[in-house]
């Protein structure tokens, strides 16, 4: 068992043979067995441990991970991230609520009453706003519009994937942390809103951000899901204990953050180079509204094919047939 496990640890998992796995099944089952009964018979701690570790490299090397390909990565992108955000979406509705109220209401408030707007947010903030807003962006697409708004895609990513991690990263505050961070930036969104509407400059504000906020706004509520969501694990372990519930309501929340990183790489590349273009604002409307509408499609019917395919068991008798490791593994668990 030595010699094949040097073998085949020195090879990668697609070069494996049929006849290597079956000999390392029956090896593997013959070491378990040496090892029980060494353990039970008391026949020397050396020996013990020289079969367990022989064990635990046979165990490592029969269930260790296929290698991840690009092709896992868009299959999850397409359908596993829509699909496991509707199976949370009680977490993903609970954070939008978080984050949409509180900002509905300011906006209510600083539009009404722009002295509202400077208990809420920075003034300096305010008028860095004001001064961005009150003129267009550019006047046409030319070296200038393209050296500058591919220096601010890295600047859009950074801070909008920070907003976003700060928000699922929180959760191990037992999410109180998330809370209040989706309820600060809620507040703080509304406010500059209504206080840009109070202006007289809405229509620039709203054509500038409707494009990009369909993928950037709706990231952060799946980021404060998945906060939520490892919050939850932490308060709410059920018959779990707390560190295993932890883990089995991390991976998803990690699963969730990783969508929304992607959703958020996505907006950022739209604020840089489309939301700033000098063309009419009609036009940004237009593809704004398309774009909520793909994201709306997108997470909500996104994955549906292949949760029906698992429900059928289609996906389940594929699985069997094409991986010849993973059957083996299942045996070696049973045994």
């Amino acid at each position: 068992m030595e010699t094949l496990l040097a073998s085949l640890q020195r090879s990668r998992l697609g070069k494996w043979t049929g006849r290597d796995v079956t000999r390392l099944s029956k090896l593997y089952r013959s070491v378990c067995y040496d090892l029980s009964l060494v353990q039970s018979r008391e026949w020397g701690v050396r020996l013990e441990q020289y079969l367990n570790d022989l064990v635990a490299q046979g165990h490592n090397c029969l269930y260790r991970a296929p290698p991840r390909s690009l092709d896992t990565a868009l299959t999850f992108l397409s359908d596993g991230f829509p699909a496991l955000l509707r199976k949370r979406k009680n977490f993903f509705f609970v954070a939008l609520a978080l984050f949409a109220i509180p900002f509905l209401v300011s906006f209510w408030l600083t539009k009404s009453d722009q002295a509202t707007a400077e208990w809420l947010v920075d003034k300096t903030a305010m008028e860095h706003s004001r001064e961005s807003y009150s003129k267009a962006f550019y006047n046409s697409i030319d070296a200038r519009y393209a050296d500058e708004r591919s220096r601010m895609v890295g600047f859009y990513v950074q801070n909008n994937i920070g907003i976003a991690f700060q928000c699922f990263a929180f959760g191990v505050t037992f999410g109180i942390g998330t809370v209040v961070k989706l309820l600060f930036n809620g507040i703080a969104l509304g406010a500059i809103s209504g206080y840009l509407v109070s202006e007289g400059l809405g229509d620039n504000f709203f054509s500038f951000a409707i494009s990009h906020g369909s993928f950037e706004l709706t990231a952060i509520a799946v980021a404060g899901a998945a906060g939520l969501l490892v919050g939850w694990g932490m308060v709410h372990p059920g018959e779990l204990s707390r560190a295993e519930s932890l883990r089995v309501h991390g991976l998803d929340a990690i699963k969730l953050a990783s969508g929304s990183g992607f959703m958020l790489a996505i907006a950022a590349l739209i604020e840089a180079y489309f939301s700033p273009m000098a063309i009419p604002h009609a036009v940004k409307y237009v593809v704004g509204t398309m774009l909520w509408l793909i994201v709306f499609l997108y997470l909500g019917f996104g994955g549906r094919g292949m949760v029906e395919l698992a429900r059928s068991g289609k996906i389940q008798r594929a699985t069997t047939k094409t991986s010849g490791i993973s059957s083996v593994g299942a045996r070696q668990q049973t045994l």
